[in-house]
């Protein structure tokens, strides 16, 4: 059986089981046009030969990898009846999969995602390699979508609403252990031999298997119409959902009303409420930023091509702050020997935290045979200086010297060293052994193997890069100042605290500017800002938003770390905003709306990432999507600075932002750049 050129392997042994083997087009087995033609052709045969069993499984490197996204992008509210004839194709099929009235069994040898992973809810048994590197799961949500092949409904089923729930909503992707505790696998193996054979002993053990939801009277585990005491389990659910998203994201949403609705029907109604609800879903704007950036942006990120052929074996770390030690402390995991170094022993193995593989010590002596050092300590010019030239004069001769500076310039730092082509920046984001992101920083005379050697090194501990050139506060925190100060602005203006953080976090922002500015200290922030002052004075605006700053730092409230900021930090109790702020600074006639704020916020962000793509600090749209989202938290459902003018509308965004403009200042006014396209 083909179609294109890809194959269902259709194997019969002398027992009558079928060893069906999806070996699609591509590196990959995904569902689209040429699976439902492959899908059909197999069943047709299947339900035609005297069998006793099917096996299903992969010739590829994953069992099924989901949903064709090129496919699924590509859905409009003009085509979306087409997708739903389409969807209900997959659903025919699986369903006429299950009930072929023989055993069907999932031999899953690898990752099973999303529509993969509904194929096997489809089969009676699920058997699966026991190997840490593959996933089970369905993780539409986090791509603005919901298991529209049965997945809801079949998850809901199998598990009842509440344990469902989480697993759906959230998109989880399960290691074969879990995935076998929380019940949606029935067994693991440790060999592919054993996968078939378990698989055929199976069913010649079970001839006439039903599927849990297909034995009569069948329904819901933990939710039974007309039974007051089932209706707990929901009644919370929706304010928890609504606390988390803030209605940001329709596709939890969705998950939740198609599982509900769905408990209260027969199986095959609960089918077509999931897929009206998947294709509402693909036709919707937000779906379509998700995918652009967590699926087609994060692959252009993450597949950069690298030649430089080098692994770090020996690191150095500058500074056993909380910085230095999270770098210290993703290394050692990663298998790389690393030295981490302050001005005093105790403050090294402070920072080691005793952890295998870090090697703490105060003394420069031990940074000899560093293939790689990088410099974590304040943001002081002098000082990283200081100790970046000790380190690069014991590292090895061609060592990659980096630095971890938030904000200033690497081409700069880079006078510390005596070969300027041997230096680069390399920026964390705190907490590092949570925070996805590496932006690497380009100086003006950083060679192309220093960056590739960059560049395989934040992938050998696992994280993702994006390369941006030099400029005061490269993209990251050139961008996420905007955010911090703009929120500052209104508070200057007479703009509510609270409505300030309320409008960010319902906006899809991780955490409200004041919050974080306390984070990162008002007090750093005044520091940057009279360094950049005493720099270029022309880089410097805002001046009532830096006026605000220092008297809160004059009155002795510098931030998180100083026990006092925007917000007040009780003892054993949660932070909450500063009473006195609102009677400081709020004016009941402040006379900014709420959707103002919320654009505010949101716009000067967007554009100073456009700034940042006209002066070449950024070279790519995904580089700009993914570091939004990844290093500063911009909302995820927007896809990112850049898509979030897209999806606005490019010449809408730019008329909004002429209004912001002339309302609250030119820093809001579009560059001609914007004005003249289309898309980015």
């Amino acid at each position: 059986m083909s179609s294109s050129s890809g194959t269902f392997h259709y194997e019969k042994d002398a027992d009558g089981i079928v060893t069906l083997t999806m070996d699609m087009s591509g590196s990959a087995n995904v569902m689209n046009l040429e699976y439902r033609d492959l899908m059909n052709e197999a069943l047709s045969r299947l339900e035609g030969d005297e069998i006793t069993g099917v096996i299903i499984t992969s010739a590829k490197k994953t069992f099924f990898a989901g949903g064709d996204l090129n496919v699924l992008i590509s859905i409009t509210p003009e085509n979306a009846s087409e997708a739903l004839d389409g969807v209900e194709e997959v659903k025919s099929q699986l369903r006429r999969f299950e009930k072929l009235g023989k055993p069907v069994v999932a031999a899953i040898n690898g990752s099973a995602l999303g529509g993969g992973f509904e194929i096997a809810l489809a089969a009676h048994r699920r058997i699966v390699l026991n190997d840490n590197g593959i996933r089970l799961g369905l993780p539409e949500a986090t791509l603005g979508l919901l298991p529209g092949g049965g997945g809801v409904t079949r998850m809901v089923r199998l598990l009842g609403v509440q344990k469902a729930l989480p697993l759906l909503m959230e998109g989880k992707q399960l290691r074969p252990e879990r995935a076998l505790q929380a019940g949606i696998v029935h067994q693991l193996v440790e060999t592919r031999e054993e996968l078939l054979s378990e698989a055929r002993e199976w069913i010649k053990a079970n001839p006439a298997p039903v599927q849990p939801w297909d034995v009569p009277g069948a329904g819901v585990p933990d939710l039974k119409f007309g039974d007051p005491n089932s209706y707990g389990v929901l009644a919370a659910a929706p304010a928890v959902l609504s606390k988390k998203s803030h209605g940001t994201y329709p596709a939890p949403e969705k998950i939740m009303a198609a599982a509900v609705e769905g408990a209260y029907v027969d199986f095959d109604t609960a089918l077509k409420i999931e897929g009206r609800y998947f294709v509402e879903l693909a036709a919707g704007q937000v779906s379509k930023n998700m995918i652009t950036a967590f699926w087609f942006n994060l692959n252009e990120v993450n597949g950069r091509a690298s030649s430089s052929g080098k692994r770090v074996t020996k690191l150095g770390v500058l500074g056993a702050g909380m910085m230095g030690a999270g770098i210290a402390e993703v290394s050692a995991k990663a298998g790389i020997e690393v030295v981490l170094k302050d001005v005093t022993l105790e403050a090294a193995q402070k920072g080691a935290g005793g952890l295998e593989g870090i090697t703490p010590t105060d003394s420069d002596d031990d940074l000899v045979g560093c293939d790689l050092i990088i410099e974590a300590v304040f943001e002081n010019r002098e000082l990283k200086n200081k100790v970046l030239a000790a380190a690069e004069a014991q590292a090895l001769p061609d060592a990659v010297i980096a630095s971890n500076t938030s904000t200033l310039p690497i081409t700069g730092l880079a006078t510390a060293v005596p070969d300027a082509e041997r230096f680069i920046g390399l920026h964390f984001f705190s907490p590092v052994p949570k925070m996805r992101l590496v932006e690497i920083i380009r100086g003006e005379k950083t060679s192309e193997e220093t960056l590739q050697r960059a560049l395989d090194y934040v992938r050998q501990i696992g994280k993702t890069p994006i390369v941006v050139n030099d400029s005061r506060g490269f993209y990251t925190s050139r961008t996420f100042g905007t955010y911090v100060i703009e929120a500052i602005m209104m508070l200057s203006e007479g703009v509510a605290p609270a409505l300030i953080e309320n409008v960010a976090r319902k906006a899809g922002m991780a955490v409200g500017p004041l919050a974080v500015s306390d984070e990162v200290t008002l007090s750093l922030q005044l520091k940057i800002h009279d360094q950049t002052l005493a720099d270029d004075p022309s880089l410097v605006s805002d001046s009532a938003a830096h006026d605000l700053i220092r008297e809160m730092v004059s009155l002795g409230r510098t931030g998180k770390s100083g026990g006092a900021g925007f917000y007040e930090y009780p003892e054993g109790g949660r932070k909450f905003l500063w009473p006195e702020l609102t009677t400081r600074y709020a004016k009941a006639d402040a006379g900014v709306s709420e959707q103002d704020v919320r654009d505010r916020l949101l716009f000067v962000q967007a554009l100073e990432t456009v700034r940042c793509l006209d002066e070449g600090v950024l070279t790519s749209v995904a580089d700009a999507n993914i570091g939004s989202i990844f290093g500063f938290g911009f909302a995820p459902w927007s896809g990112g600075t850049l898509q979030f003018i897209n999806s606005y509308g490019v010449q809408a965004f730019v008329e909004r932002a002429d209004y912001l403009a002339d309302t609250y200042g030119e820093r809001f006014r579009p560059p001609a750049s914007l004005r003249e396209r289309d898309k980015f």
